[in-house]
């Protein structure tokens, strides 16, 4: 039995792909977060059995995180453990680069020099593109316009470094606005669905003109388990829908699902530093040497949210609604 751990397994796609791997394959998975594991509803796996959970941070903790991989020696590793939110990082944004370049800088220093590890999966981010405008492919040069954006570009540059000098077993996946039930309550879509339940006005960011990319979790995390197992070293690969839509028309369609006026439900707002105008990739690459792609539309997604909200309403009224920022 092969062993896979996962680097951030509370996070909104870590918990999905830590589910995928006990449905699909046949490893024993470790999960490592720096907080204690969620609360069920916020997680899809149920069945435990090849499932074990570390509490690790990686700026406090890494001689003891250290020391479990030497002693787990897995042969797989993937990497969603970062400081994610664009918007806060111009608040604090040497606790980005902390968390996103430092800590990153000492792990793969060590795992360059292992002989036990086969795989690694860096989840890096388009953000680091900068405003992604036109056919968006791997190669595209980094210009980034946020503080998390350009700790991401850094982390991106270093393990390359480390790939190109030792031969480090690095595979990198960029997706674009992933979405779906258990995500983070303040990102825009579960977002709206409350502010909706409570009748609470929806701010947009510049009239949510900006047009993202939304792709359905469990299409990324099938994309990473193809990465994981069948993408070439060295290789950076987009998981990405087939086109981009404006931010308004997202929430236009949630209030649409939910009977809720979007002129009466919204109020345009400024629009946030270093906001993309667009962000859109192109993910051929995955689809043609991987068989990817996406499978989850729109509008089936955005239904599973309205109704996990729903079902989870005693639990999600009860949680803070705003970001809750941890250095």
């Amino acid at each position: 039995m092969s062993r896979t751990l996962v680097l951030g397994s509370n996070s909104f796609s870590g918990q999905d792909l830590v589910a995928l791997l006990l449905e699909e394959t046949d490893d024993e998975v470790v999960g490592v977060s720096r907080g204690p594991e969620p609360a069920p509803f916020l997680v899809r796996y149920r069945d435990r059995s090849r499932f074990s959970f570390h509490r690790l941070d990686l700026n406090r903790d890494m001689d003891a995180l250290l020391a479990l991989l030497d002693r787990l020696r897995p042969a797989r590793i993937v990497n969603f453990a970062a400081q994610s939110e664009v918007a806060p990082s111009w608040q604090h944004p040497e606790h980005w680069f902390r968390t996103n370049c430092v800590a990153l800088a000492r792990l793969v220093n060590h795992l360059a020099r292992v002989d036990w590890l086969e795989r690694y999966l860096h989840v890096s981010s388009p953000e680091a593109y900068g405003s992604c405008v036109g056919r968006v492919v791997e190669d595209a040069p980094m210009n980034p316009s946020t503080p998390y954006a350009a700790s991401k570009a850094a982390a991106d540059l270093l393990l390359t470094t480390y790939r190109r000098q030792f031969g480090f077993p690095l595979l990198t996946v960029r997706a674009t606005n992933v979405y779906g039930a258990r995500q983070q309550l303040f990102k825009i879509v579960p977002r709206t669905v409350i502010s909706l339940r409570l009748g609470r006005t929806i701010e947009l960011h510049g009239g949510g003109r900006a047009v993202k990319s939304y792709i359905h979790v469990s299409d990324v995390s099938r994309g990473e388990l193809a990465i994981l197992e069948k993408g070439r070293p060295g290789e950076v690969y987009h998981l990405s829908p087939d086109q981009g839509v404006a931010v308004r028309d997202v929430v236009e369609t949630i209030c649409r699902r939910m009977d809720r006026s979007f002129d009466a439900s919204t109020r345009t707002v400024g629009e946030r530093p270093g906001q993309d105008a667009a962000y859109v990739i192109d993910s051929t690459k995955a689809r043609a040497e991987l068989g990817w792609r996406s499978r989850v539309g729109l509008d089936e997604g955005l239904a599973e949210v309205i109704d996990w909200v729903g079902e989870n309403w005693s639990e999600i009224e009860r949680m803070p609604l705003d970001y809750v920022h941890r250095e």
